[in-house]
């Protein structure tokens, strides 16, 4: 019986890690604020001390506890956009490509629609037209900003699922009589999960970036602490000029540090998906007893066997005449 084997290479691993520390950062962020995020009651325009770990904004307010605050609405708004906007990809994607003609059509069209249109522009739009009281709720900027990015992750579940709808397996549930939408779900859905999973991690990564740029161009409330709040109240209190880096550069790198461990948990999912890739996250030690270069060359892609196989490198060299 074989068994499922996480990632072995230290990029996943690092991947993991980063967003682990900002989940738990979520969860417990608030709590930890050693200050409230609001109050004006210390000196303006200091820097970072025993006291004030990343110094103070010109209210007097403290920005570690803004930063830890701010991690919740940030992460919270970006987990419920990518959940959503990948249900609806896979929902609109299956259907369209499992159904075909005038369904497929009809998707489609919705989907290039929402591709045409550039995704910011749209958001703004539909934010502005927000009651003021839903611009500070979480879950209702996460919707609003899943309707916007559906679309690509829609088109890719469509093409997979339109390669895998003659297969053997979907032919021989459709023989004995099962419904199309269950057809859709035990047999197809299973076999798109790497490429649900990857789909997710981009759209919690642009869920971010969009939900960022709102807040850091004051469309959303500012009485609602995130790291793209603290970005708007640093640029309007011109900290870049008056070079208080302290203010504006720590939720910059949270940002930065989200989206790199997205990205490289994205790689453990390219290696379930391309077996051909498992061999990117061993190490050098495990590469040298298995018999494989330490560094790949260009044309040759190395495939890792069995316990019971060595290793075999296959080449695009053409074969030997006979």
């Amino acid at each position: 019986m074989r068994t499922l084997r996480l990632p072995r290479s230290p990029k996943v691993l690092l991947g993991l890690g980063i967003l682990t520390f900002f989940i738990i950062m979520t969860v417990i962020g608030p709590w930890l604020a050693p200050y409230n995020p609001s109050a004006t009651n210390f000196l303006p325009n200091t820097g970072p001390s025993a006291h004030h770990w990343l110094g103070t904004t010109s209210l007097g307010q403290d920005i570690f506890s803004q930063l830890l605050v701010g991690a919740r609405a940030t992460m919270v708004v970006a987990l419920l956009a990518g959940l959503v906007a990948t249900a609806l990809s896979m929902i609109i994607g299956v259907a369209a490509g499992y159904l075909g003609g005038y369904t497929d059509d009809g998707l489609s069209l919705l989907s290039n629609v929402f591709l045409a249109i550039p995704g910011l522009p749209l958001l703004i739009v539909i934010d502005s037209y927000l009651p003021v009281n839903s611009r500070s709720n979480a879950f209702v900027i996460g919707l609003v900003i899943s309707l916007t990015g559906w679309a690509w992750g829609a088109r890719v579940l469509r093409a997979q699922t339109m390669s895998l709808r003659n297969r053997d397996f979907v032919e021989a549930a459709r023989i004995i009589g099962e419904k199309r939408w269950r057809i859709m779900l035990s047999e197809i859905a299973p076999n798109l999960l790497p490429v649900l999973a990857s789909s997710l991690l981009f759209t919690v990564l642009y869920a971010i970036g969009a939900y960022v740029t709102l807040a850091y161009i004051g469309l959303t409330s500012t009485s609602v602490w995130n790291w793209g709040t603290i970005l708007y109240w640093a640029q309007s209190n011109n900290a870049p000029l008056s070079n208080e880096w302290y203010w504006f550069v720590p939720p910059g790198i949270c940002i930065a540090l989200v989206g790199t461990g997205l990205a490289l948990v994205n790689f453990g999912i390219d290696e379930f998906i391309n077996p051909r890739l498992r061999a990117a996250g061993l190490t050098s030690k495990q590469r040298r007893t298995l018999g494989l270069p330490r560094r790949i060359r260009l044309g040759l892609t190395p495939v890792l066997r069995s316990a019971r196989t060595p290793a075999v490198k296959t080449t695009n060299a053409p074969a030997a005449s006979q």
